[in-house]
């Protein structure tokens, strides 16, 4: 059975990103400790209970999914902001964007009796239409309880983001991503994973907080999970990271739906959080990443030619 790279909590984004690219998957030991745990669950476990198990065997019969967790816990904002996994992303995402945003906040609760969670690749949320050369996630799932081979740590299949479509996972290349609560399990769209069996009596929760492409559609809707009326009170960080900002020169500009002459036509979506309404769209600063790509990729394709 192969097992997971371990790394300390401050390990450098470079180091992150290259086992990602290889195995597609690491874990940061303990990056909460014990306090930081407690405020946690102590915001997240009402909504927890409230939530009924999935409709079928993918979402997990016995599995809760609980989501909108940037609008209801401040302490799952913090976690999302992380410096560690911001910069993980900055190196691992800013290869294919100008800017990452947050794609799913989910706490994921494997209960008592729940079977293996068929294995996939969490890119397919696309549909299967983007190109292997082009890795679109860094994920994360922070341990809130133990996570064990027999309470239904995550399977994991080292090495997987390399792999065909067509090939399948014998039972000996599966491993489990065994980690102690405060921990954090990251791992690429591309890795081959999903959910363990449960064969304990108490439950397994892990949050699991997702960032994609700024020029993808987003899993989670932000912009109704965590509507302006409650995005404009958060750093503006933040919003920028629920997609209240561009994702790119001409990517998330909006209209004012106002009478003739009373605004401009075109602004940014950080304007729907109350900013004052701008007189152009937002993205010229990322108009010059553009022009320097073109610009990088005519250069290599004339010494190609030479």
């Amino acid at each position: 059975m192969p097992s997971l790279k371990h790394l300390p909590a401050d390990a450098p984004a470079a180091e992150i990103a290259t086992i990602l690219d290889s195995d597609g998957a690491l874990v940061l030991d303990d990056v909460l400790d014990a306090a930081g745990l407690a405020g946690v669950r102590a915001e997240i476990d009402p909504y927890i209970e409230a939530t009924g198990n999935g409709r079928d065997a993918f979402a997990g019969l016995q599995t809760t999914r609980t989501g909108a967790l940037i609008a209801r816990s401040p302490a799952c904002r913090e976690l999302v902001m992380h410096p560690a996994i911001l910069a993980a992303c900055d190196a691992f995402l800013n290869r294919a964007c100008d800017r990452y945003q947050l794609h799913l906040t989910q706490v994921i609760r494997i209960r008592p009796g729940q079977p293996k969670q068929p294995l996939h690749r969490d890119r397919l949320a696309w549909g299967g239409f983007l190109p292997a050369s082009i890795e679109p996630q860094l994920n994360t799932i922070w341990a809130m309880t133990d996570f064990t081979e027999a309470n239904g740590a995550t399977q994991v299949v080292p090495g997987s983001p390399a792999w065909p479509e067509s090939r399948r996972a014998e039972p000996h290349e599966v491993g489990y991503a065994e980690m102690k609560a405060g921990s954090v399990l990251v791992y690429s769209g591309s890795v081959i994973h999903a959910g363990g069996e449960n064969r304990t009596d108490a439950d397994r929760i892990g949050i699991n907080l997702t960032y994609c492409l700024g020029w993808l559609r987003q899993e989670e809707n932000q912009y109704l999970s965590c509507p302006p009326a409650i995005a404009r009170t958060l750093d503006p960080k933040l919003q920028a990271l629920l997609g209240y900002a561009m994702g790119g020169y001409a990517l998330g500009y909006f209209s004012p739906p106002l009478p003739p002459g009373q605004g401009p036509e075109v602004v940014p979506p950080q304007a729907a959080l109350g900013e004052a309404l701008a007189t152009s769209w937002g993205g010229e600063d990322l108009q010059d990443a553009i022009i320097e790509r073109l610009r990088a990729k005519l250069a290599a394709a004339e010494v190609a030619a030479t």
